[in-house]
């Protein structure tokens, strides 16, 4: 099969190099490979890319014309160039492993325990979780197309809708969402360090909360250690990354199984998870359903705007349909797993622990502690690592690709997370879901919507390679000075209407009108409709006028 984009390196030598001199021989192999990437790297790169195009069979076939560029080296490095037809190695079942990474992680777990906790039904918990992500995975699988069909990431993709420099702007406004996420699953992962630790040690005055730092030096520390970790995964690059999740996915598998089976034993059924009733009226109801709602999209909506950094490894537009396809199927399942074993803990210890990791620790044992921190280690890692660490990285290297290479942009990422403090930002269930998910929405919806509207209203799938790698004045992507005024203008009138509410709720306003209050509570849909339909009625009334 024929993959939809393949990349040369032809060597060109403008000024002649400096060969190496070749040894007399005998040569050895070895020798001679040596030599080969001595001369090879001694030249220029230029880029001969084949232009993807349908076949009859659905499966993407490749046209006969060549089109050559030269990548500006302001604007690529080998982190942003489009993949090579060895880089496109995700089958379906590859994506499904990513996602199920994703999935089994803490804070997936906490989301519709707090549904629950905050007044719903366990089956309405269950119902708002699969709704959200269901409707995610029609952006989702929408903004994953150009990656697959182009090889392109998304820092590379948005440049076309926001113009060549304008694509810092999104990008950096999802890398630092990615950033704070990232500090949130690390100082899940550090609790689980510090919950095994000895009691000696979490009874000294390390374990002391600091007023001005909000925390512990020892919880802290943890914090640090488990971020750390990570950054050694993510240090062998993407296939590092894809190695990493291959593997845990099934370990993940078994041990939720194992923790399901315990409280199936432990609680003589899962009876009592059925007898969660809602404590809410009707009214009640559908005033928590609809930021619930948001919250929950909000969730995946850092990954469903990166999603081409994934795609782009794809082998075909089936494979990363059907791949992640199995998003709300996991998340729905993973989400009755954690009700499930939430509410047994009420029959298992007289109350209920939502915590997955105090209830680790609750059931005690050495090879229970071995267990439980393989599992949260596992899951917070392939979460974070996936989801929160390689959209920063990537924005990074996109805003100066010869200072900035993947390694450097993770390390960086884990840095800028710390002033997130994000034990603050899990202080309780009302401000992790009503502060930070639906208050980032509003950020990353309009992105969203300005993108896909560029792709497939306005240039109905079709992308130049050569242009989205250009600083020429005459580029298609090029617009005023580098920047699509149309994108910054709608991506500012989709976020301007959702301050209001987003202040009153940290308490920054005492009150607002009731509108402002409705549009908050459903940021996403409002700001993601709103700045792509702008979007595109500018860029049409620009087109008439040229």
């Amino acid at each position: 099969m024929a993959s939809n984009c393949i990349i040369f390196h032809l060597h060109v030598h403008p000024t002649a190099p400096q060969y190496p001199k070749f040894p007399r021989l005998p040569l050895t192999l070895a020798k001679f490979k040596t030599i080969h990437n001595q001369i090879y790297h001694s030249f220029p790169k230029r880029c001969v890319v084949l232009t993807p195009s349908a076949s009859s069979s659905g499966r993407f076939g490749v046209r006969k014309r060549f089109h050559k560029f030269d990548p500006h080296p302001k604007l690529t490095n080998d982190d942003l160039l489009p993949t090579l037809p060895s880089q496109r190695n995700y089958h379906w079942w590859r994506l499904a492993s990513h996602w199920i990474g994703i999935v089994v992680g803490v804070p997936a777990y906490y989301m519709a325990g707090s549904l629950v906790d905050l007044g719903m039904a366990w089956w309405q918990g269950i119902a708002t979780v699969v709704a959200a992500n269901m409707i995610l995975l029609v952006p989702l699988v929408l903004t994953g197309h150009p990656g697959t069909k182009y090889g392109i990431s998304f820092p590379v993709l948005a440049r076309s809708s926001f113009g060549i420099r304008g694509a810092h702007v999104p990008t950096s406004l999802s890398a630092l969402i990615g950033c704070g996420w990232y500090g949130i699953e690390s100082w899940i992962g550090g609790e689980a360090i510090y919950l095994f630790l000895p009691n000696s040690i979490k009874q000294s005055s390390f374990s002391h909360v600091l007023p001005w730092l909000g925390t512990s030096p020892l919880e802290f520390a943890c914090f640090m250690v488990f971020s750390l970790a990570q950054l050694a995964v993510v240090w062998k690059g993407m296939e590092g990354i894809k190695a990493f999740q291959k593997y845990s996915a099934p370990i993940l598998m078994v041990l939720t199984s194992f923790l399901l089976v315990w409280a199936y034993v432990k609680a003589a059924g899962l009876g009592h998870m059925l007898t969660i009733s809602s404590r809410l009226s009707s009214s009640e109801f559908w005033s928590l359903f609809f930021p619930s709602l948001t919250a929950n999209i909000s969730f995946w909506a850092t990954v469903a705007l990166n999603i081409p950094d994934f795609t782009r490894f794809a082998k075909t537009q089936r494979d990363q349909i059907i791949g992640q396809a199995g998003l709300p199927i996991f998340m729905g399942a993973f989400t009755c797993v954690g009700l499930a074993v939430t509410s047994s803990t009420q029959v298992i210890f007289g109350h209920v622990i939502s915590n997955p990791i105090q209830l680790l620790g609750q059931i005690g044992g050495f090879t229970t502690m071995v267990l439980a921190i393989v599992g949260i280690s596992l899951a917070t890692m392939t979460t974070n690592i996936a989801a929160n660490v390689v959209p920063p990285a990537n924005a990074l290297v996109n805003l100066s690709p010869s200072n900035f290479t993947f390694r450097k942009g993770a390390v960086i990422t884990a840095l800028i997370s710390i002033a997130f403090q994000p034990w603050r930002l899990l202080k309780s269930s009302e401000s992790f879901i009503y502060t930070w998910l639906v208050g980032y929405s509003a950020l990353l919806g309009p992105i969203g919507g300005i993108v896909l509207a560029d792709y497939y209203l306005i240039r109905r799938t079709k992308l130049s390679l050569k242009d989205l790698y250009s600083i020429s004045p005459g580029g298609a992507y090029y617009y005023s000075g580098g920047f699509n005024l149309a994108a910054m203008v709608a991506l500012v009138i989709g976020i301007l209407p959702v301050i209001p509410g987003f202040m009153q709720k940290v308490g920054i306003l005492s009150s607002v009108s009731d509108a402002f209050v409705v549009i908050y509570n459903n940021a996403w849909f409002f700001s993601f409709f709103s700045a792509g339909l702008l979007h595109w009625i500018l860029a049409s009334l620009r087109g008439k006028q040229n």
